[in-house]
């Protein structure tokens, strides 16, 4: 493999793996604080495209189009929160799988009503459209750069949020100690919606960012949740640091992969995450 080759696969896999960070750490969040394992989030990713498809087809402006999207995907959370998944906080894992599980087929059955079986695409904005140069012989589309910046800063925001706001001081001590925060009077049912609803968003914006770099297809959601249980599960449950690093390496692991081993790209990442598993069977960062 070139030098500028190995850059390239480099920078697309650091870019796919703060892809995987969004929709990951949504996952990663509701499972820590709410103890909710909710196998309908790959589904959020696919609302999130769809809608942004949607939108610019009606609009025909990718902004507004991703802000309606993102805040319809807000609501959507809030509104799944509040008439399914409170019912599920008494209930075991069994229960909660059972849920999520019949979730995906709502959402999939509704996307085939909506708007059918037939894949779609959406084209990148004019103003991020075009390469700026790598090196002598290779470019990089601004497009995807642009995506690794906006994951960059969403990431920033969530860990200032987690970390240095009232929110996420209540958010960590919910995690830890469910009966303190009651307690201490918070609204612990409006504090899990409001995670359950971010994490919806997380997810949805992923989906909104991809769409013009992949295929909206139906059942896309299922695929990535399968490879964002693997970011999780190598990072540590629960753990956003986790979920950020167990990212970065399946994005850069999995590329090099279908460069080097093509055959074999699909099996890597398991491998690597068993490897993982032997040596810390918690994640990495476990908590």
């Amino acid at each position: 493999m070139s030098t500028e080759l190995f850059f390239v696969q480099l920078i697309n896999g650091l870019q796919y793996g703060l892809l995987l960070f969004l929709i990951a750490s949504g996952l990663t969040l509701v499972f820590g604080v709410m103890g909710i394992l909710n196998l309908a989030h790959g589904s959020m990713y696919m609302v999130g495209a769809y809608l942004v498809w949607y939108f610019v087809a009606v609009t025909g402006s990718f902004t507004v189009s991703a802000i309606l999207s993102a805040v319809i995907a807000l609501g959507l959370g809030i509104l799944i929160e509040r008439v399914l998944i409170q019912r599920l906080y008494n209930r075991n894992h069994l229960d909660q799988v059972l849920l999520t599980i019949g979730m995906i087929f709502v959402f999939n059955s509704l996307q085939s009503i909506l708007w059918g079986n037939d894949p779609y695409g959406v084209a990148v904005p004019d103003a991020l459209s075009g390469s700026v140069p790598f090196t002598d012989n290779s470019s990089y589309p601004v497009y995807r750069i642009f995506a690794a910046f906006i994951c960059i800063a969403i990431a920033a925001a969530l860990y200032f949020v987690v970390s240095k706001t009232r929110l996420g001081m209540l958010i960590r001590a919910g995690e830890s100690n469910r009966e303190m925060v009651e307690a201490l009077g918070v609204n612990i049912k409006s504090l899990y919606t409001i995670v359950f609803a971010i994490g919806v968003m997380l997810a949805a914006v992923s989906g909104i960012i991809a769409a013009p770099m992949r295929s909206i297809v139906p059942g896309m959601g299922e695929s990535v949740l399968i490879t964002c249980f693997v970011v999780v599960v190598i990072g540590g449950m629960g753990s956003i640091k986790g979920a950020f690093v167990g990212a970065l390496l399946v994005g850069v692991i999995s590329t090099f992969a279908a460069v080097l081993m093509p055959t074999m790209s699909n099996m890597i990442i398991y491998i690597f995450m068993i490897l993982v598993l032997l040596v810390k069977p918690q994640g990495l960062f476990a908590k």
